[in-house]
């Protein structure tokens, strides 16, 4: 038999490269729906990644600092077994598109199946986030145009600064 878990506990997962603003209001709004959030950033196998895990956990903790009641940790491996690791039993996951919805439905039937005790809650973006993702966010920074109104101050900062010292083509 599992440990009982904390029911007001709840897990968002994401590789968070980089996180934008989109991530920031799912983050501000779970955390108003659950005493705890836990913020697992974790790495994408499917995906080549801008920014370490150790720096994207970095810039997480910073972004949420101002939050109380929210916790940054990197996880590696399958998301159930982080939810379970942390003692919680909801998962918390964020809805941009249909798109976004048919690939979340798979994956919380998957995740259920994998421990039937998890429950998935989902938060529909808000409109001025339901185009921004990670993908869009390093297209716009590898093409040098504005970040400001996809990532917050402290992204923005250090992907400035990451640009200034790319090698000249």
């Amino acid at each position: 038999m599992s440990s009982p878990s904390d029911h007001q506990l709840a897990v968002y997962t994401g590789a968070f490269d980089p996180v934008h603003l989109g991530h920031v209001d799912i983050i501000e709004r779970g955390r108003t729906l659950f005493d705890r959030l836990v913020v697992g950033v974790g790495i994408n196998p499917e995906k080549e990644s801008l920014f370490s895990l150790e720096d994207r956990v970095r810039f997480l903790k910073l972004v949420v600092s101002k939050f109380d009641n929210v916790e940054v940790r990197p996880f590696k491996g399958l998301t159930v077994r982080f939810v379970r690791e942390v003692g919680a039993r909801i998962m918390l996951r964020g809805l941009r598109t249909l798109s976004d919805m048919e690939y979340e439905f798979t994956m919380s039937l998957t995740n259920s199946s994998l421990d039937p005790g998890l429950e998935t809650v989902f938060l529909l973006a808000k409109d001025q986030y339901s185009h921004v993702s990670s993908t869009l966010i390093r297209q716009i920074f590898t093409l040098q145009g504005d970040l400001e109104k996809f990532v917050p101050p402290e992204v923005k900062t250090v992907l400035q600064e990451r640009l200034k010292n790319l090698p000249e083509e």
